[in-house]
């Protein structure tokens, strides 16, 4: 049975081979392995075999995991929805925020924040596609709350994140990616220089990668179905 080490080095391969056809270092895609709903040990074994970066979207499960791989010194990105009593637990724990979306959330992280902790990494999530569904500002709103997220000093906001609608085909996958791309790039300036894109994940990745994604998403193609 195929472990996660292995599922780990055949994603990291085909993220590469993405990158290099896209024409970009593969060094500059960064891989989020979505530990949601699943167990710690599945977390350190991918640890072990070098992975950094794990997204959880409940506080309650990442908490444990959290504190007891402590000493790895991994880095933890929220990528779930923000609800105000949760913000405190997440500006004391995580590394990254992947899902702000109103500014009133922003504010309570930054006052949440630790001293002492360096300023919690955070992108704006994008409602691209305009679903009902899915959380995020309209592209429209970006400009004003990146402005003021940026003003908080106990937060550094890294970039755009998005969760487009399902497309099968490889160019219809790109243009929601190319949009969020322009997007970041009318938004960055020398007051707020973006260099994050948190987008694409198992079926829509070389896409993403293709529009210039500088964190990609998978979960189970990794540690296997969830619980």
């Amino acid at each position: 049975m195929i472990g996660v080490t292995e599922n780990l080095a055949l994603i990291k391969d085909l993220l590469a081979k993405a990158a290099l056809e896209a024409g970009r270092e593969p060094e500059s895609v960064r891989l989020l392995a979505v530990s949601k709903r699943q167990p710690l040990e599945k977390v350190l074994e991918a640890a072990a075999a070098g992975q950094q970066d794990f997204g959880e979207n409940q506080v309650q499960e990442a908490l444990p995991k959290i504190e007891q791989s402590a000493s790895l010194g991994l880095t933890w990105h929220f990528i779930g929805r923000l609800q105000s009593n949760k913000t405190l637990k997440i500006a004391e724990h995580f590394d990254w925020v992947h899902s702000i979306e109103r500014l009133k959330i922003a504010e309570r992280l930054n006052a949440q924040r630790p001293a002492g902790k360096p300023p919690l990494n955070v992108c704006l999530q994008v409602n691209i596609d305009d679903e009902q569904s899915k959380s995020g500002l309209r592209p429209v709103d970006v400009p004003a709350l990146a402005a003021a997220v940026g003003k908080l000093p106990n937060l550094r906001l890294r970039g755009l994140m998005c969760l487009p609608a399902i497309r099968s085909e490889f160019d219809e996958q790109r243009k929601p990616f190319r949009i969020l791309r322009e997007l970041a790039e009318y938004v960055s300036s020398d007051a707020i220089p973006l260099d994050t894109l948190s987008m694409g994940m198992s079926d829509d990745y070389a896409a993403a990668i293709a529009e210039g994604a500088t964190i990609v998403r998978i979960g189970s193609a990794i540690f296997g179905q969830r619980k």
